[in-house]
């Protein structure tokens, strides 16, 4: 299952009729702006598709943390996809977009979605699916300072431990009963992130107890871990040393009407 969230990083297009290569500026100088960026891959990605010959200035706001398990860099991938089109009058249908975009990403697609999806195969193959939860339900976001590669996270997915729940009765207890209880929680990747960060499963049980929360899971391959059903933080996380460099945000589900994109749910700043 994918949903979107409105935690997301700004950005800013601008066309550059006589520029013959695009330019990326980021707030953070660890991101590279070459083309590994997703963003510029994206651009490549459509003018091949398009055989547009258009080029982009981009600036990027980052607000999403690096290695959070968060989709940032396939949240604007696809907001690249979308605004290069939308800027040079929606050559592409949305259809189009979110079958290309499984060509550079595989978490890419589900933005292309009406914001929640149930994804398949890579996680390219996406179906548009009812939000299963009130969109305005609190969520915490928290994340430790340390991030996790989704290539080592794979590589350490031991299949025998997975969960035999069946995604599709998941789906429908969650959307049955509203909420996300803890038995519905599940996400596979949990077992090779906790076995490679072990200090990242303590946090999760924290959470667990300390009775906030209707539910607690990692998101993505992590690191991040939600806290389903309040956005107040308990108090050990700003008082225990161990904690002091979290990355601690509110968050809601988001989705978006046909032919637009995302926008903030304006329920938290």
């Amino acid at each position: 299952m994918g949903q979107v969230i409105d935690l997301g990083d700004e950005m800013e297009f601008t066309t550059l009729p006589y520029a013959t290569a695009d330019t990326l500026e980021c707030s953070d100088p660890s991101i590279p702006s070459d083309d590994s960026n997703l963003v510029i891959k994206a651009l490549n990605l459509y003018r091949r598709k398009t055989l547009q010959t258009m080029y982009f200035n981009v600036k990027l706001n980052k607000r999403v943390p690096h290695g959070a398990g968060l989709g940032g860099g396939s949240g604007n991938a696809a907001t690249t996809l979308y605004a290069a089109n939308k800027l040079l009058g929606n050559p592409a249908s949305n259809e189009e977009l979110l079958d290309w975009s499984g060509e550079i990403g595989s978490d890419i697609s589900v933005f292309f979605s009406n914001g929640a999806a149930y994804c398949t195969g890579r996680g390219e193959v996406v179906e548009d699916v009812a939000p299963p939860v009130p969109l305005d339900t609190p969520m915490l976001l928290v994340k430790p300072p340390v991030g996790l590669s989704t290539p080592r996270i794979f590589k350490s997915l031991d299949l025998g431990r997975r969960s035999t729940a069946d995604p599709r009765n998941l789906l429908s207890a969650i959307a049955a009963k509203k909420g996300v209880d803890q038995a519905a929680a599940v996400n596979d990747l949990e077992q090779p992130a906790f076995d490679n960060l072990p200090e990242l499963a303590a946090l999760k049980q924290r959470l667990i107890e300390s009775g906030h929360f209707r539910s607690v899971f990692m998101t993505g391959s992590g690191s991040t871990i939600v806290g389903f059903g309040s956005d107040q933080a308990p108090q050990f996380l700003a008082q225990e040393e161990q904690y002091k460099d979290l990355f601690i945000t509110p968050a809601r589900l988001i989705t978006r009407k046909p032919g637009g994109w995302y926008e903030h749910s304006g329920l938290w700043k």
